[in-house]
């Protein structure tokens, strides 16, 4: 296990994130391996392919993802170690595994909806919750945007902050850039269209797989969160997971949005629009509809409490380790 290099990263990214000067000068992690999986799609995703001839090509573009993502990172760690002496190989580690968390940028995405709602109105609250989901905006009302906003804090807790901090804690930076390939595979080619159906499948399934540990130990921290934080309930958000998780058209989104709804006292998910198709989901939560900008800061609240209790737990692991 790696707890040092783990609360190394949890700490940088929540103090720094990614500077924005980096980014436009190199990009980022996720963005090359996005390069790499749009090289594969284009060149093997063949409409006029067999389903069963593109399927067996997206097996294969999911292979190579992971073996140059895999054949990177271990050069790094490897290399790390032989140059660097203890402790500075694991700080370095650290340093670049904090690229493959989410903690700062969800916060401020997802802040930054409130804000607008709050200072520009519901077209500004519309245009900022659209930098974050899927669906359409044009037609959400103050309500719609607020538990979407919610909504997308939860889904991403469980697969932008929980699941990296899972596997680079049980793999090291390995496990959590394999886990990041994985997950961008199935943000780009897992959808359920013609065009990906079949390439999309491995991506989609083994993305599916190396989440559910994760969601369901978001889910736990939310509880444990709302147990702590006034104005939230950690017996209702129990209770909604208990319900309503399994579901969700998700086999993993429905377990940290049901905690969420259930801890503000709200109702999730329910009917979508995506393009010009509406997806007829199932309600998580039994609370409200008629979420606000202020609903979307106590989830915020939520959401750091579980973050720092999430950080506690790896630090008393680390202490565990060296005792």
């Amino acid at each position: 296990m790696y707890p040092f290099t783990t609360l190394i990263a949890m700490a940088l990214d929540v103090a720094c994130g990614y500077p924005t000067w980096v980014f436009t000068r190199i990009g980022h992690p996720v963005s090359w391996i996005g390069g790499l999986i749009a090289w594969c799609e284009a060149r093997w995703n063949d409409p006029r392919l067999s389903f069963a001839h593109r399927r067996r090509n997206g097996v294969l573009a999911l292979c190579v993802t992971l073996a140059a993502t895999a054949a990177v990172t271990i050069a790094i760690v490897v290399a790390l170690g032989l140059l660097l002496p203890r402790p500075w190989d694991i700080i370095c580690t650290g340093v670049i595994a904090s690229t493959l968390i989410a903690q700062r940028s969800l916060d401020e995405h997802v802040n930054a909806v409130s804000s607008a709602l709050q200072s520009g109105g519901l077209d500004a609250g519309r245009h900022a919750v659209a930098q974050i989901v899927g669906r359409r905006t044009d037609t959400l009302d103050e309500a719609g945007v607020s538990r979407a906003a919610i909504e997308s804090l939860a889904e991403n807790y469980s697969d932008g902050v929980v699941a990296p901090l899972f596997w680079l804690l049980i793999g090291g930076l390995p496990g959590a850039a394999l886990y990041k390939a994985i997950n961008t595979g199935d943000s780009m080619v897992g959808h359920r269209s013609e065009r990906y159906l079949a390439y999309g499948w491995a991506s989609a399934r083994l993305d599916d797989l190396v989440n559910l540990p994760a969601s369901r130990l978001a889910a736990v921290f939310i509880v444990l969160a709302a147990a702590i934080l006034p104005g939230s309930n950690a017996r209702d958000a129990v209770r909604a997971v208990r319900r309503d998780a399994r579901h969700h058209g998700s086999p993993n989104a429905g377990w940290p949005e049901a905690a969420f709804a259930g801890a503000l006292g709200l109702r999730l998910a329910g009917p979508r629009i995506y393009g010009n198709e509406t997806v007829t989901g199932h309600w998580m939560g039994d609370g409200r509809p008629e979420a606000t900008a202020a609903d979307i800061r106590r989830a915020l609240r939520l959401y750091r409490t579980a973050c720092l209790l999430q950080f506690l737990t790896v630090a008393a692991l680390a202490l565990l380790l060296t005792t």
